[in-house]
């Protein structure tokens, strides 16, 4: 153990239910990737969180017969120093404001989702000047760690951190690690005898191979209707023509784009029974907490896996732990594009396969990319580059550029409607479009 060098990680954003996954991780890691200090940090309105799911941390370690000693504090900056992996998973305006950003689109008649559309938008406005400014800590602090993000709309932050800032950044989402996981139970494999091949950016990503021990499985699996979903996306089933004639299985979140009629209506009827996901989501949160605190509880609630998010630590700790142990293995990130998609500019995020190693992850170009596919990824990432800008900058004009060309927006009068609306409900922290 002494030949291994012990880390530190600070987990921003440590009052998150997601959290005991985390340190879950960290305590299986613990014999090949010691960690010698695990620092929860939140700010002040996530204390009382903070301190549930520290002590939970704490308990799970003691349990665990590990030395790794886990910190909770209300200070980024004392967390942050001298850390050699930082992960952020942080909402800015809490689950409040994701309601906001479901309800009000709906209202409009307008896909209402916290990562894509109008949601998502505002969302990105939210978050974007906050991990900047955590990257200037980084910067300062700790200028060689690596900062892992899973804060959404991932795709978007991880391409305004690479855009803006020196921090080595990598972004991750659960969708692919999920897929993997389905795929392998579909074929009673392991998920090491797995290998399915992504395309597209966060959130609107397609698989167009799925290898299982070296036989790509793909074209069977669209024959015979194999599909997946996740617990936030209403699994209506994909058009088997169109699949057949496309070649790949789109990313459940493409049904808002796919199936906008469908999705649409099933996010109305929620609203009048059961409220938007961010309602279910509070219930559901409120629900782990009180398993949180039972100071009898030493491990990971099963209960955890409800939640939409559920493997996203798995994916993080399986990062930290191929680039400190420089496995070389295949994992599918979000990345700087280079020249991996030769139809988006080189400092577009694309989420793709890489080879982890232990100076980052390397993007491998993909075998195939469907004609079809192209233009609306194109679509999405100018919308996506305008958001980032918007965000930074505070332009309106910009916003609502970026507002108007989203694929999900119908018309112009409805982007400034929208625009307007969303800005004046986040105005309290969007500092830069109200000087």
């Amino acid at each position: 153990m002494s030949e291994k060098r012990a880390l530190k990680v600070a987990v921003i954003g440590g009052g998150s239910s997601y959290t005991p996954e985390i340190v879950e991780g960290f305590i299986n890691r613990y014999p090949d990737m010691p960690i010698r200090e695990l620092w929860l940090v939140d700010i002040e309105q996530g204390g009382h969180k903070l301190e549930i799911v520290g002590e939970l941390a704490k308990r799970m370690v003691e349990k665990a017969g590990l030395p790794i000693d886990v910190r909770l504090t209300l200070d980024r900056r004392e967390a942050i120093k001298d850390a050699d992996f930082v992960t952020t998973q942080i909402r800015v305006g809490l689950l409040e404001a994701r309601r906001r950003d479901e309800h009000i689109p709906i209202s409009h008649d307008v896909i209402g989702q916290e990562t894509t559309g109008p949601g998502g938008m505002m969302k990105a406005l939210r978050t974007v000047p906050v991990i900047l400014d955590i990257c200037k800590d980084i910067e300062e602090l700790a200028p060689d760690a690596w900062l892992f993000n899973f804060t959404n709309p991932a795709g978007i932050v991880t391409e305004a951190v690479h855009k803006h800032s020196k921090v080595k950044s990598v972004g991750l989402c659960n969708s692919p690690i999920n897929f993997v996981k389905f795929l392998a139970k579909e074929y009673g494999v392991t998920e090491r005898e797995t290998l399915p091949e992504f395309v597209g950016i966060n959130h609107l990503h397609w698989v167009t191979a799925a290898y299982v021990n070296g036989e790509d499985k793909l074209p069977e699996m669209i024959n015979q209707g194999r599909e997946y979903t996740a617990s936030n996306v209403t699994a209506l089933d994909w058009d088997a023509d169109f699949l057949s004639s496309l070649g790949a299985i789109p990313t459940y979140y493409l049904r808002y784009f796919y199936m906008k009629d469908k999705m649409l209506a099933d996010m109305k009827e929620a609203v009048a029974k059961n409220g938007t996901r961010a309602e279910v989501v509070s219930r559901v949160e409120k629900e782990l907490f009180e398993l949180y605190k039972d100071v009898n509880l030493q491990e990971k609630p099963k209960q955890l896996e409800q939640r939409g998010g559920a493997y996203y630590s798995e994916a993080a700790v399986n990062l930290m732990y191929s680039i400190y142990t420089d496995r070389r293995d295949v994992q599918t990130l979000n990345v700087r594009n280079g020249r991996t998609l030769d139809f988006l500019p080189e400092d577009a995020s694309i989420e793709v396969n890489c080879v982890v190693t232990g100076q980052g992850p390397i993007p491998i170009p993909p075998q195939r990319v469907p004609e079809g596919i192209t233009g609306l990824i194109r679509a999405v990432k100018a919308y996506e580059s305008m958001a980032i800008e918007a965000a930074i900058t505070g332009d309106r004009g910009i916003a609502l550029q970026a507002m108007v060309h989203h694929p999900l927006v119908p018309s112009v009068s409805v982007a400034k409607t929208l625009l307007e609306e969303m800005l004046i409900e986040n105005k309290k922290y969007l500092p830069n479009f109200f000087k």
